[in-house]
């Protein structure tokens, strides 16, 4: 944290101008203070060497280990006809397991003089494999040798840390930069307030600083850790309090809906009573809309719980009180079935002429990317007239062109897929700021949401609407028990026999552009490991209709056709008309045909805990049960194989979240989801640190009320600027 001058020096006058340029460019560290929070990833205890058993393959590794034996090779080459070449080869250990390093020609004069038998180092290099033995070839090493006056037993316990390093800087050299670096934090400025470190027994910042690097004793790294995880958690807090607090001061215009308006109308048309949870959300919806400032919430629901529903009430309660309401969704395809489902939901509804004119129907307008120019133009008109009091669009939706005659809400579906600079211009085309939904059907646990989105209020749906069927899930493994797959097709044919339709997955689409060999793309480690593509569209659907689904309507979908023609198939899908959609993921989110009974996912050891939830809950949607079958060929003891049983076992999508969360790197939920920033979290984990994240957002909302400007706490003011990077920053500004 750049809190002091002593820690805004730059590298380059510390360290040198040559390890200042690699540090910058490839651990993006500037300041003796960003060099002072590069933190190690874990610490090596001489004594207790690594375990080489389970290096990964093709990483960047840092290993200490003893060397066993060594031995100098000579051989003639192309370069060295007379057998002049020479080859030495380092076989090391730790008692877990031996590694071979490998070193030619004019480089084995040095390793050959210091790593004889016995010798302790730490070494660092890229995990190969020759005649199938893991290697090492040319590692970079440093002997570790004890100084004069320490025991053999200090020596073997003393604790080395291993940094986060790269081809270009081994962990040592970053250690021995911070070496020189570490008086620096004694001037560290402490961003918590004193009461708060006090009353929770926490160590002071340069102490903390002192003991991430420098630990004694194992006690050391927890208190700093502990100590570390409150600095993030809180400064975060207090970051997003200031959001929350600044929002409260906006104006917005009170949005109150007629008592026998649209609103009212749209109730008495529903052909059911809504469910508990979405009169309790609505609510707390209502009441937002209410206030004079603007509504800044997140509805969280799990797949089908019935969030358009909700939306779609709150769209026309602003709608009656005068105003326009705009729903943004992250594709055409859900754009479409959004503004299809609406316009069926409403009716007569949907057919207004003025805005909350007598017969109380308003216009629903669709706008996307693709539209015609005569469309587009009849689209814009309504919206600037304020003719259309509903519009349901895209990305397109923001731009420049498009003006409101009063846009007073905006529904966001989907977050996660949308970028917070869309939403911001969106909200920035009201007369005074917008009220904004957010709604996501990836159900979030509670830190994540009070971590990402910890600007927004939250309501959660966790309650299906009554008719809802239940949806069995079962793996089938297409290796072992090729017989299971085809008892799959046999089973679409029977729901398709009983009237229902289908949805068969995959991940790929099939096309030229799609070929790794042809487009020049690098395979992934799954492609390389099984041989093969992944599944795709194009050939599933081709194979089905010629076999085991032959005489029934396949049709294919995927991001790349023509939006009409997607649009097109959805139709006919909607309507009955096809048996089974053959698909990509296009239609994971939002699409709804309540007669579609069965899907097949195939490869679904490809595809995200997050993701196989979404899709699965495309059927079930109406009374007829669901059924999900994930189809794999990963063997029964892999991560892979497990994972896909955990979706399975369970529809809860808050248990999966968790799942999927424990299985990916925190970066994915917080950074790039949010701001494509790198998180700025290093050592706080969201799901591990839930009791820390809970506390901190406590007394960063009682802070931030006594004190919104932080007077009493400069430190804390500079490490809000230090700790969020710019692109960071900007989201916790734009909400």
């Amino acid at each position: 944290m750049d809190l002091v001058p002593a820690l805004e020096e730059p590298l380059k006058k510390v360290l040198g101008p040559p390890t200042a340029k690699v540090m910058a460019e490839h651990l993006g560290l500037h300041t003796v203070g960003d060099l002072l929070h590069h933190y190690p990833r874990r610490y090596e205890e001489r004594g207790q060497l690594t375990h080489l058993a389970d290096l990964p393959m093709d990483e960047h590794v840092t290993v200490v280990a003893m060397v066993a034996d060594a031995r100098l090779h000579s051989f003639a080459s192309a370069k060295a006809p007379r057998g002049k070449g020479q080859r030495l080869e380092v076989t090391i250990t730790d008692g877990s397991g031996r590694l071979q390093l490998v070193f030619f020609g004019a480089g084995v004069h040095k390793p050959h003089k210091e790593l004889l038998p016995g010798t302790r180092a730490m070494f660092a290099g890229k995990v190969s494999v020759f005649n199938r033995r893991l290697q090492l070839a040319h590692p970079a090493y440093e002997l570790l040798r004890g100084d004069a006056e320490e025991t053999v037993e200090t020596w073997a316990g003393a604790l080395i840390p291993i940094y986060p390093a790269t081809a270009k800087l081994e962990s040592w050299k970053i250690g021995k930069a911070i070496q020189t670096v570490l008086p620096s934090a004694q001037e560290a400025v402490d961003p918590l307030p004193e009461s708060l470190r006090e009353g929770r027994g926490l160590v002071s910042l340069p102490e903390a600083l002192l003991k991430i690097h420098r630990p004694h004793t194992k006690a050391d790294i927890e208190d700093a850790r502990s100590r570390l995880k409150w600095d993030e958690a809180f400064v975060l807090q207090v970051a997003l309090a200031r959001r929350r607090h600044a929002d409260a001061q906006l104006p917005a215009v009170a949005r109150k809906p007629k008592p026998d308006g649209l609103l009212a109308s749209f109730d008495d048309r529903l052909p059911f009573t809504l469910t508990e949870g979405q009169q309790k959300v609505s609510r707390e919806i209502f009441d937002d809309l209410a206030t004079e400032h603007p509504m800044h919430r997140l509805l969280q629901g799990e797949v089908g719980s019935g969030k358009t529903m909700v939306a779609l009430r709150a769209m026309l309660a602003v709608v009656d009180a005068g105003g326009q309401a705009a729903m943004l969704a992250p594709t055409e395809v859900l754009a479409q079935q959004h503004h299809r489902s609406i316009v069926e939901m409403m009716g007569e509804l949907a057919e207004g002429g003025m805005l909350g004119g007598a017969e109380q129907a308003t216009k629903v307008v669709l706008l996307t990317g693709s539209m015609g120019a005569a469309a587009r133009r009849q689209a814009l008109l309504d919206l600037v007239t304020g003719e259309a009091g509903l519009v349901i669009g895209t990305h397109a939706l923001i731009e420049d062109k498009v003006q409101f005659h009063d846009l007073g809400l905006v529904v966001v579906d989907e977050q996660h897929r949308f970028g917070v600079e869309q939403r911001d211009a969106l909200r920035g085309k009201g007369r005074q700021p917008p009220h904004l939904l957010v709604m996501t059907a990836t159900p979030i646990p509670r830190t994540v949401a009070m971590t990402v989105f910890g600007d927004l209020e939250t309501s959660v749906l966790d309650q299906l609407p009554a008719g809802r069927s239940p949806i069995a899930s079962h793996v089938v493994p297409a290796a072992d028990k090729p017989h299971f797959l085809a008892r799959a097709w046999e089973r679409v044919r029977e729901e398709v026999g009983n009237g229902h339709q289908a949805y068969v997955v995959c991940p790929r689409i099939g096309d030229e552009e799609d070929d790794p060999k042809k487009s020049g793309k690098k395979k992934s480690p799954e492609d390389e490991a099984e041989k093969r593509p992944p599944l795709a569209v194009l050939e599933v659907a081709d194979q089905l209709a010629k076999g085991p689904l032959q005489g029934l309507g396949v049709e294919i979908l995927h991001g790349r056709m023509h939006p009409d023609d997607k649009d097109a198939v959805m139709r006919r899908f909607a309507a009955g008309e096809t048996d089974v959609l053959v698909a990509t993921t296009v239609i994971e989110v939002g699409v709804n045909v309540p007669n579609a009974t069965a899907m097949v996912i195939m490869d679904a050891d490809r595809f995200g805990v997050s993701q196989l939830h979404q899709l699965r809950g495309r059927v079930g949607r109406g009374s007829a049960p669901g059924l999900c079958l994930l189809v794999t060929e990963m063997p029964e003891a892999s991560a892979a194989r497990q994972r896909l049983g955990a979706v399975a076992s369970t529809l809860d999508g808050f248990e999966l979240s968790r799942i999927d969360l424990e299985q990916r790197r925190e970066g994915d939920v917080l950074g790039q989801a949010q701001s494509g920033a790198r998180t700025s979290l290093r050592v706080l984990a969201v799901i591990e640190d839930e009791e820390i994240i809970a506390e901190a957002r406590d007394e960063a909302a009682a802070l931030v009320a006594t004190d919104p400007e932080l007077t009493q706490l400069p430190g804390l003011r500079t490490a809000l600027d230090a700790l969020l990077d710019e692109e960071r920053e900007q989201y916790l500004e734009k909400g």
